[in-house]
């Protein structure tokens, strides 16, 4: 068997955690490299990668290989409405903003990730 492909989907703040220790767990029982994980962020969890105190765990597990993503259509949806709004450039340089991030779950099913929901 390959590299597994998983991608973590969080779109409620309060699934970080969980999602984090889930990412963390894999590592441990397969082995850094040995998994390709993408962690997909839309909906308010997107303001995690600007005010959080995870922001350190998610570097830590970007520099192990692991990809964050947000979507613009969230960060764009948050502002509108007055809620947070994040600038683009002021998101952690291992933040990668994908156009919409249900399009990239689809993509990712598509390629043969598997869908993780924390």
């Amino acid at each position: 068997m390959g590299k597994l492909k998983v991608i973590f989907h969080v779109n409620e703040t309060e699934q970080w955690s969980t999602a984090l220790g889930n990412i963390i767990n894999l590592l441990r029982d397969v082995g850094e490299g040995a998994a390709d994980i993408v962690v997909l962020a839309n909906g308010a969890s997107v303001a995690a990668y600007a005010y959080s105190e995870k922001v350190d765990t998610m570097e830590m597990l970007s520099e192990k290989g692991v990809r964050f993503l947000a979507c613009r259509n969230s960060l764009k949806k948050m502002c509108a409405e007055g809620a947070v709004c994040i600038n683009e450039e002021a998101l952690p340089p291992f933040i990668t903003i994908v156009p919409a991030g249900i399009t990239e779950i689809i993509r990712k099913q598509h390629e043969g990730y598997a869908y993780v929901k924390p």
